[in-house]
């Protein structure tokens, strides 16, 4: 161990409380083992929340860069985080009921927190609040609302892309999330709609806006400009296909092309992600010079 890192362990904050949250946190994920693995069972299974494997050491990360901050904070324990805590149990029962995966591991997290505050008291916990709300993105959402958020996608993408390639001389139509062309006919799934491609770019965004843009707009902005971006290249990607359908046949519109323009698409969101970062980064320090 290193001599800072011996520093920041006795400090008074990490030295009275440290040791009890980890604890916890461990006696936590010991009692919440069943439903984190099937949970990493799902991230496995299902393409759209892949990135789940990530999002623990992410938010890792990000906890550790508030060490310093956690270890000049004295620790205020407050009893209400005990409340939070059953809370956090209640919603497990109601799951565990109710046979609702998405309640239960929603309920884990609850449980965290609310055994930080209990321990720690509220301070900690605002001062871990981006680490601990990261993590909500490993937890896949329920069916009904992903379906509320992808049905609606389809049928946008649809009739975009539709529109588009008319305009350039194309026989099409759509009829909801079916696109019809001369020679064939093309539907837009789930894994079209663009929703696997915003939940992970949202994700990303998260983690990119934190790390380099100042609290405040730019961040959420920047958060949030994620899902135009997605939608934006996803529709594009249906373009080139219904294009390429149209005249070399869905067989080569389906095929490397469809699988190749999925990864493509992927990489062009994350370019503009980036570049989004950069002009808000470039606004931020005209506005602190010109101040």
């Amino acid at each position: 161990m290193s001599t800072r890192t011996a520093k920041w362990a006795h400090r008074p904050g990490v030295r009275q409380v440290g040791p009890a949250i980890a604890g916890f946190a461990a006696v936590a994920i010991a009692a919440y083992g069943p439903i984190l693995v099937e949970m990493g069972r799902d991230w496995g299974r299902d393409d759209n929340y892949s990135h789940g494997f990530l999002v623990p050491f992410v938010a890792a990360f990000f906890l550790w860069q508030q060490r310093q901050r956690l270890a000049e904070l004295a620790p205020r324990p407050a009893w209400s985080g005990l409340l939070l805590l059953l809370l956090g149990l209640a919603g497990w029962v109601v799951g565990e009921i109710g046979a609702e995966q998405f309640v239960k591991r929603l309920s884990f997290l609850v449980v965290l927190g609310g055994g930080i505050g209990f321990l720690a008291g509220w301070r900690w916990l605002k001062a871990v609040a981006f680490p601990y709300g990261y993590l909500l993105f490993m937890v896949p959402l329920p069916y009904i609302l992903y379906d509320a958020v992808a049905f609606p996608l389809k049928l946008v993408a649809a009739r975009v892309a539709t529109t588009v390639v008319a305009n350039l001389g194309i026989s099409i139509y759509a009829e909801g999330n079916v696109i019809y062309l001369e020679s064939t006919t093309l539907q837009v799934a789930d894994a079209c709609s663009g929703i696997r491609s915003l939940m992970s770019l949202l994700a990303l965004a998260a983690a990119f806006a934190h790390l380099t843009q100042r609290p405040g707009w730019r961040r959420w902005f920047l958060f949030l400009a994620a899902v135009p971006i997605a939608v934006a290249t996803n529709m594009a990607r249906i373009i080139g296909t219904a294009v390429l359908a149209d005249r070399y046949g869905a067989k080569v519109a389906m095929g490397f092309f469809h699988e190749f323009a999925g990864v493509a698409v992927f990489g062009a969101a994350l370019v503009l992600l980036f570049v989004a970062g950069v002009v808000l980064g470039r606004i931020g320090h005209r506005r602190e010079g010109v101040a």
